[in-house]
């Protein structure tokens, strides 16, 4: 694939940009000969039409254009050789990805200042717009922050919102990176949500997607060609092409915007394991080094199924979504082993080691893949590790999109969710988790006929090689992610949240965060005090504090005993002694004189030497 080459100077920002004098529009566009700004109505009538002129050529094939009378709200498309394209720098697509773009005024009279934070202060708490609340809107998840922050998370994650095609969706084909998804609210309501997080007290991250481009609404090859590698193929088109120096500067200048425009005080990147750049500078260090700059200093986190530290000790980003943790937890307490289940058993030896060393995989064969994957995590703190129990892939990845622990089960996901929050990794809740929610996360989209129809089959065949969905029939029950129902059956159900198993896990979950903060023991990130044993079906995890931690003159411990047996265990006193004062019990019945429950945990404070000793 032919690229630009190296540029004399950086590349300019693109699209249209808006200050007190007017509007300058740039295009990057190397077939064209013919560039025009369309300034149209709102049915799509032209109004007149702006010439942009060649740039210098050692920025590459950019036109440009400057309208004085211009302001925003203004729409328009570009003309390249009398084609009408959308702009795909765009920064607000009210009628959708084919639409015409409107001009953003990028001032906004924010009111309180940014809430980053390091991510040993952090608790994720994953929400999709859409879902989240009946309206789906900015606006109304706005009006739930506050019951967050008094639960005790520290950071909103948004799903991705920059504009996909239609009018529901996840995010993850997102084609315009600088553009909010219109049907949340315009790029004020994001805002003016962003800024009542942090009124709140709350940091606030954003999900964003740049190893591909979604498949419909993607005009930048209209424009380049050379933004893609048609020689690297991903599962979802060409690769983004990073030898091109403007794709390089769409994904810089795409980051950028959303923590300096929007003020997000964090990024999620998905599938950087799927982001290939073969210069000496991979873009995600690159991006880590530009982010650097900024103050206050905002994190990066990765989504990366590679188990490898270098993409926090290299590549620069602050934490690595761990998942490891998650599915030998899932297959414990469910005994599921399809899909990538099946490199993880159902044995508390397992999850124990997992816990210890930071993931399971160090470098042993990966059975979907037959090649060794992953290195030892020992050179990473607790808090680079990210660890959850729910989050939006593991749920909506599965054909019902049902979330295996839930109110039905709700003394089990509590048990479950104190050994998440115990442990220094840093904790990520997805929706409605807080209090057991019943409702699906389901694979919806709103792709235009034949795309939609080939999403259909495409999403009932992958499940084929489960043994649940092995024929046609039971395939055929696999929800239609191109049914408004689909979406709509994955809206939480909040009045859920105040019935009585709901507003007792919320309780469990809210005291495990107030410790978080207030216990030193554990509130530290560090793994070298961090021990996991299995005793029969009951893992003891106990972590060490400093002298005088917790008000022991000696070294302080916790120690956090979870049974993922059906059968009550008895627990010895040399692994919990009398005279451990108990903190959290996942639900009343959890411990009756040194018996733990089925499915129970109990959190347990005592000095180091008196309590954690491996007693079967």
């Amino acid at each position: 694939m032919p690229s630009t080459g190296p540029l004399s100077r950086p590349v300019p920002a693109l699209g249209a940009h808006c200050d007190p004098a007017g509007v300058t529009f740039r295009v990057y566009a190397t077939p064209a000969t013919e560039v025009l700004a369309e300034i149209v109505d709102q049915g799509g009538k032209t109004l007149r039409t702006i010439a942009l002129a060649p740039g210098r050529e050692d920025v590459g094939p950019v036109f440009e254009a400057r309208a004085q009378d211009l302001r925003p709200g203004a729409l328009y498309f570009f003309r390249l050789d009398g084609r009408r394209l959308p702009d795909p720098y765009a920064r607000w697509l009210p009628d959708g990805v084919h639409g015409p773009a409107a001009v953003v005024d990028p001032s906004y009279p924010w009111r309180h200042p940014l809430r980053s934070r390091p991510l040993d202060e952090t608790i994720f708490y994953e929400l999709h717009v859409g879902t989240f609340t009946p309206e789906g809107t900015y606006a109304a998840a706005r009006s739930h922050l506050a019951e967050l922050a008094d639960l005790g998370v520290t950071t909103v994650e948004l799903l991705p919102i920059a504009a996909f095609p239609g009018r529901r969706g996840w995010g993850y084909d997102g084609v315009a990176l600088f553009a909010p998804f219109a049907p949340y609210g315009t790029p004020s309501d994001l805002r003016a949500f962003v800024d009542e997080a942090h009124r709140l007290g709350l940091s606030v991250a954003l999900d964003v997607v740049y190893n591909h481009f979604g498949p419909d609404g993607n005009y930048l090859p209209a424009y380049s060609r050379d933004y893609f590698s048609d020689d690297v193929p991903t599962p979802w088109g060409a690769a983004p092409n990073f030898d091109n120096p403007f794709m390089r500067a769409l994904v810089l200048g795409s980051a950028r915007s959303w923590l300096v425009e929007y003020r997000f005080d964090a990024l999620r990147l998905d599938a950087t394991h799927a982001i290939v750049d073969r210069r000496e500078k991979h873009i995600l260090r690159e991006l880590a080094d530009d982010v650097a700059e900024l103050s206050p200093r905002r994190l990066l986190v990765a989504e990366d199924e590679r188990n490898l530290p270098a993409v926090v000790r290299q590549l620069g980003m602050d934490g690595i979504w761990a998942d490891d943790f998650h599915h030998g937890v899932h297959v414990l307490a469910t005994g599921e082993r399809d899909g990538y289940y099946a490199g993880f058993t159902p044995r508390v030896e397992e999850l124990a080691r997992t816990i210890e060393r930071g993931w399971l995989y160090e470098g042993q064969r990966w059975p979907l893949t037959e090649r060794p994957r992953g290195e030892p995590a020992g050179v990473l703190v607790g808090s680079n590790l990210i660890y959850a129990l729910q989050n939006h892939d593991q749920i909506g990845n599965r054909a019902l999109g049902d979330r295996v622990l839930s109110s039905a089960q709700g003394e089990r996901l509590a048990a479950l969710s104190m050994l998440l929050l115990f442990l220094p990794a840093t904790p990520l809740l997805f929706m409605g988790q807080e209090w057991g929610a019943s409702t699906p996360f389901l694979y919806f989209s709103d792709h235009e006929p034949v795309l939609g129809a080939k999403v259909t089959v495409g999403r009932r065949a992958e499940f084929a090689r489960f043994a649940s969905f092995a024929d046609g029939e039971a395939r055929a029950e696999v929800p239609d992610p191109q049914s408004e129902q689909t979406f709509l059956r994955s809206k939480l159900a909040w009045g859920e949240r105040s019935s009585p198993a709901g507003a007792a896990l919320l309780a469990v979950v809210r005291r495990m965060l107030e410790l978080r903060r207030t216990d030193a023991v554990m509130a530290a990130t560090g793994r070298e005090r961090l021990r996991a044993t299995a005793l029969a079906d009951v893992l003891l995890v106990t972590r060490d504090g400093q002298p005088g931690d917790g008000g022991f003159p000696g070294p302080a411990r916790r120690a956090l005993v979870v049974n993922f047996g059906a059968t009550a265990a008895p627990i010895s006193t040399a692994t919990i002694p009398r005279t451990a004062e108990r903190l959290v019990g996942s639900h009343d019945g959890a411990w009756r004189d040194g018996t733990l429950g089925p499915h129970a945990a109990v959190l347990f404070a005592a000095a180091a030497g008196e309590a954690g000793r491996a007693v079967p």
